[in-house]
């Protein structure tokens, strides 16, 4: 609805235009709402959003992935990860730019785009695996580049140059033994 000006000059003592009792309440309304609107405007910003207590953190950087056995492989990509454990997604972007892998994730329910394929889970660690060759623990990865210590399935990382937005993990067991460095930005 557009908001419109009017200027009413009347002489002094003359009675007020027909819609005075109209410009009254707005007046009211104003004095009653001003007072509020100051306060809100003072007031603190609520929080990142959070999910069971795990803050919603965005990272991008690069990651390399080692595979040692048999199928001896290596993996390497820039990454943006946005989200926690629980809600998230994780893209995997090529030299140029281009999304090789997109994993988005909520409880119960994992999906993973790959060029014109999508396919389905319960369980993200199947689908991230699938994505990498590596079951990555999802929770102890949000932990590490947080800088919080974790373990999980034979999964050990130097935390050391977290600082400098660096850590390495590695897997001895079970096989294939794993190595995951990630430098990143916050």
């Amino acid at each position: 609805m557009p908001c419109h000006s009017h200027r009413y000059n009347a002489a002094p003592g003359a009675a007020h235009p027909p819609h005075g009792k109209l410009a009254r309440r707005r007046l009211a309304a104003v004095a009653v709402l001003a007072p509020l609107l100051a306060l809100a405007g003072c007031s603190t910003p609520p929080s990142p959003t959070a999910t069971s207590g795990a803050l919603r953190t965005h990272w991008s950087g690069r990651l390399a992935l080692q595979l040692e056995g048999q199928a001896a492989q290596s993996f390497s990509a820039a990454f943006e990860l946005d989200g926690n454990p629980l809600h998230g997604e994780l893209r995997l972007l090529s030299p140029f730019g281009n999304t090789l892998v997109q994993l988005d994730w909520k409880p119960g329910h994992a999906r993973l785009h790959s060029g014109e394929t999508t396919q389905e889970s319960s369980s993200l660690e199947d689908l991230l695996e699938q994505a990498t060759g590596a079951a990555i623990p999802v929770t102890a990865l949000f932990s590490w580049l947080s800088g919080i210590p974790a373990t999980s399935d034979g999964w050990h990382a130097d935390l050391s140059a977290i600082g400098q937005g660096k850590m390495l993990a590695q897997r001895q067991t079970p096989e294939p033994r794993a190595t995951l460095r990630i430098t990143f930005e916050r």
